[in-house]
């Protein structure tokens, strides 16, 4: 966490056009019904005020007046608590930890072989198997309730439905077996919400 050297009046997010990690902070922000100015940064050229707030260049950057936050997590959870309604995590400590351990999980099983997928080559087919089945395996998980592990949408339904909108994409199918995984994704993709964290670019992901 640094301070801003200048010191804005409107919330302003730095994010790229079409990586998961952005897209789940600008899941929540869509979700809190917050106004916000978006920049879009091309990461291969981060923009120099964006390299001033944060030593990394790395988005999503969150900049609130003074204050410059980066790293998703942090990021999102402080916006859940910044603006408490709707609450996007639960109440007891238990159900919290379950959630967070969740996205533990799926950063370090899913998101790097997205990431391989994108990359294309050989190595993209075993990638898509392998992301396959961690999806398959975590189907008790989005049976348990409406939403993944809980009856209200959290702050974990803002990573994993960005994984789910780009299956397609992805050229990940999911079969017959994954009908709730994909009833799960048609739930949260229906919203209002949903729709106003998109960019174009992940717009053009589904026909």
């Amino acid at each position: 966490m640094v301070q801003s050297a200048r010191s804005r009046t409107v919330l302003t997010l730095y994010t790229t056009a079409d990586d998961i990690q952005c897209h789940r902070a600008r899941l929540v922000l869509a979700a809190k019904g917050v106004s916000y100015e978006r920049v879009l940064v091309d990461p291969a050229k981060p923009p120099e005020d964006l390299l001033d707030l944060n030593p990394y260049g790395t988005t999503p950057t969150l900049v609130d007046r003074d204050l410059t936050l980066y790293d998703t997590a942090v990021v999102c959870e402080y916006l859940d608590e910044r603006y408490p309604h709707p609450p996007l995590m639960p109440i007891d400590p238990l159900s919290r930890a379950r959630l967070r351990l969740a996205t533990v999980r799926i950063e370090r099983d899913w998101l790097p072989e997205v990431d391989i997928i994108r990359a294309g080559g050989r190595p993209a087919d075993a990638a898509r198997k392998r992301l396959r089945e961690h999806l398959l395996a975590s189907l008790p998980l989005f049976k348990a309730s409406k939403f993944f592990l809980n009856p209200e949408m959290s702050l974990v339904d803002c990573l994993v439905a960005p994984v789910v909108w780009r299956l397609p994409w992805l050229g990940v199918d999911l079969g017959r077996e994954g009908k709730p995984i994909v009833d799960y994704g048609e739930r949260l993709f229906h919203s209002q919400g949903y729709a106003r964290s998109l960019t174009n670019e992940e717009r053009a992901m589904r026909p």
